[in-house]
């Protein structure tokens, strides 16, 4: 049987509006119930076979499978779409059959070769002062990095030499072996799957077309970064074997500890303490911000230790957007630890004419205590 004597729907048994995963599904079967292996002597079976893989070959790419149905088989005649010869096809077909029952993860797709591999990419911690994070700032790091090779520019093959295709796979990039009722596939061990091999190597890189070498980079630190902020320069990281695109370098921010202010969002904190005479009477306190400017925070008569104040518009930037946040300043009321006699003696004139409307709070605990125990 002749895959072009019959439709290739018929053949698998679906409809021509059937989907790729109705194909497939069909397609599998198909070369369950007819492999050679499992016919063994039986050349109808494997005639079957091989129409079943070559219309799936055909039915699973929507370009050819578009050309079939508007064409048929006249389509893939004469090299209209048919591919290469007789040995490729029967490489791909086989291939195809790995690839349909166990997944692609054995493959590497219907042409063998392997894809160029993207450089691995790399990370670099760097630690900024929250004022640095404020304002943002300009610098330059040293990394070491795998980098494309100056001398073969990244090809692995030594000036004036080039590359030939590979005696084992013959370019395909695969190699086939038999394990029971199926044939596998995996990537060439000579070539690493790319079907192609260097005529000599580069005498700087030895073949891998990249090498180690430290390089200065410069870096843009935007105002607002935090904890864990994350900066990526594309095309920075490792260079990608044989020419391949390198990743990327990603910069993690990390803040150091500030002795005034702590941090937490786009919020600053700070504690401010004040004596008990500013906390009774209220005053305006300028607090130092990281903008140096002096922002005026007023403190209401009678606050109490640990109330927090908020300046609005006082905090940090808003990373890669508009305003700012908010300065928070909680109030440490300090008792005095030295007094002077007079100090203490209109102290003792301030206790004598006390009335309790001065602490409420003070005065309704004791109240509650002489209520519990009788006083």
């Amino acid at each position: 049987m002749s895959a072009t004597e019959v439709d290739f729907y018929e053949l698998l048994g679906v409809s021509r509006d059937a989907d790729g995963a109705t194909v497939k599904s069909a397609y599998r079967k198909m070369a369950m119930k007819y492999h050679p292996d499992r016919n063994p002597g039986d050349a109808e079976a494997e005639a079957r076979f091989k129409a079943c893989s070559a219309a799936y070959e055909v039915l699973k790419d929507p370009q050819k499978r578009a050309a079939y149905d508007r064409y048929g088989h006249e389509a893939f005649q004469q090299g209209m779409g048919g591919g290469g010869g007789h040995h490729g096809a029967e490489f791909s077909d086989l291939g195809d059959i790995f690839e349909t029952i166990f997944g692609s993860a054995f493959g590497g797709g219907a042409s063998g070769r392997a894809r160029p591999r993207r450089g691995a990419d790399l990370r670099y911690d760097m630690q900024v002062s929250l004022e640095e994070a404020f304002h943002g700032k300009s610098t330059q790091i040293t990394v070491e990095v795998a980098a494309t090779c100056d001398t073969c520019e990244g090809s692995g093959a030594e000036p004036g030499t080039g590359k030939r295709r590979c005696e084992l796979c013959h370019g395909h990039g695969k190699v086939r072996a038999q394990q029971g009722l199926f044939v596998i596939e995996r990537p060439c061990p000579t070539c690493s799957g790319r079907g192609e091999v260097l005529e000599q190597h580069c005498h700087s890189c030895r073949g891998e077309g990249r090498v180690d070498q430290e390089q200065v980079l410069d870096v843009e630190i935007p105002p607002g970064v935090d904890n864990g902020t994350r900066i990526r320069l594309s095309g920075k990281g490792e260079a990608g074997p044989m020419g391949a695109p390198a990743g990327d370098l990603y910069i993690f921010v990390h803040i150091k500890e500030h002795p005034v202010f702590a941090r937490e969002g786009t919020a600053l904190f700070t504690r401010v303490p004040v004596s008990f005479t500013v906390a009774a009477l209220g005053d305006t306190l300028e607090i130092p911000g990281l903008d140096g400017e002096k922002h005026s925070i007023d403190i209401p008569a009678g606050i109490q230790s640990g109330k927090q104040l908020r300046k609005r518009g006082a905090g940090m930037p808003v990373l890669q957007g508009r305003g700012r946040g908010d300065l928070v300043v909680e109030v440490m009321v300090e008792t005095p630890t030295k007094l002077s006699s007079r100090q203490k003696e209109l102290l003792r004139e301030f206790r004598e004419t006390e009335t309790g409307e001065e602490c409420p709070e003070s005065r309704g605990f004791f109240d509650k205590l002489k209520e519990a125990f009788g006083g």
